[in-house]
């Protein structure tokens, strides 16, 4: 299921790329480990500002939104959270939300609304984490969905943000010869839609991630950095204890595109949280970075 790479080999690219073009060389892209704040699901709405120190605590130095309703993040408004972000040295370059409203009824105030809130926090990236699609129309079905990504992209932009899509596994089934996830690249503008790339999710559906950069290069400006349980392919675990070779993925950032990245603990997965959070982020910064 997972392509393995010589490390060696691929590192020693990477390292000389480094040398050749100052804008790949890691301390300015990778060393800011990010974390999905929904890895905090159980807790976070209970206690957010001590969840939010406990994140950075935990060294990380970037967080990813969900769960945006009602014009405020776990009870705090947009304001209020940005605050509590910077009194942590936390900021929040992505957010997840979603655009079936829209589509539904082709309304655009609750998109408008969610677009805002990510930009007064900071926000750089509008991320819809997964849309919905007809699967009976086929390749087709995609087509729409694409297009609808591209005219919410449009939105984004007006309120100086980009849009990203954040992938989970069907996108990757076959349809005759191409992918759903295919389509979404080959039919959306690449100056407005970029992708947030799951790894876990695209080595899971049998997926290889750097062909994935191979084929659509500078395409994917942010990560989703979880692993795969050994066990339990459908379980995720700590970043480092799975089986997702994460030091070849990196090796190829420069080739992605990536910005940006955030550790995710999600499927299936019953862990100590902020224990976990931590090992993840120690790992990384140990081994990838």
């Amino acid at each position: 299921m997972n392509s393995r790479r010589t490390f060696i080999k691929q590192a020693g690219m990477a390292a000389g790329a480094a040398l050749l073009i100052p804008s790949f060389a890691f301390d300015k892209v990778t060393k800011n480990v990010g974390l999905q704040l929904y890895s905090l699901r159980k807790e976070l709405p209970a206690d957010v500002k001590g969840v939010i120190a406990k994140v950075a605590d935990a060294g990380y130095k970037e967080v990813e939104t969900y769960g945006f309703a009602n014009g405020k993040f776990w009870g705090l408004t947009p304001k209020e959270f940005k605050t509590l972000l910077k009194d942590n040295g936390l900021k929040a370059p992505s957010g997840h939300y979603s655009m079936d409203d829209f589509r539904k009824t082709g309304k655009t105030d609750k998109l408008k609304a969610d677009i805002e809130s990510s930009a007064a926090i900071g926000g750089k990236y509008f991320t819809i984490a997964g849309a919905h699609v007809d699967m009976t129309m086929g390749v087709d079905g995609f087509k729409k969905t694409a297009d609808d990504f591209n005219k919410v992209a449009e939105l984004a932009k007006a309120s100086g943000l980009k849009f990203a899509y954040h992938n989970h596994d069907f996108e990757f089934k076959k349809i005759g010869d191409t992918t759903g996830y295919d389509v979404y690249l080959t039919e959306t503008d690449k100056n407005l839609v970029n992708f947030e790339l799951d790894l876990y999710w695209v080595v899971r559906s049998g997926n290889d991630p750097l062909a994935l950069f191979k084929k659509y290069p500078g395409r994917f400006p942010m990560w989703h950095v979880k692993d795969m349980d050994k066990a339990k392919p459908e379980w995720n675990t700590e970043v480092g204890k799975g089986s997702i070779d994460f030091k070849s993925i990196f090796a190829e950032a420069k080739l992605s595109g990536m910005q940006h990245y955030f550790v995710e603990h999600e499927t299936n997965y019953n862990p100590t949280p902020i224990e976990s959070i931590k090992t993840s982020c120690d790992y990384i910064k140990a081994n990838l970075i």
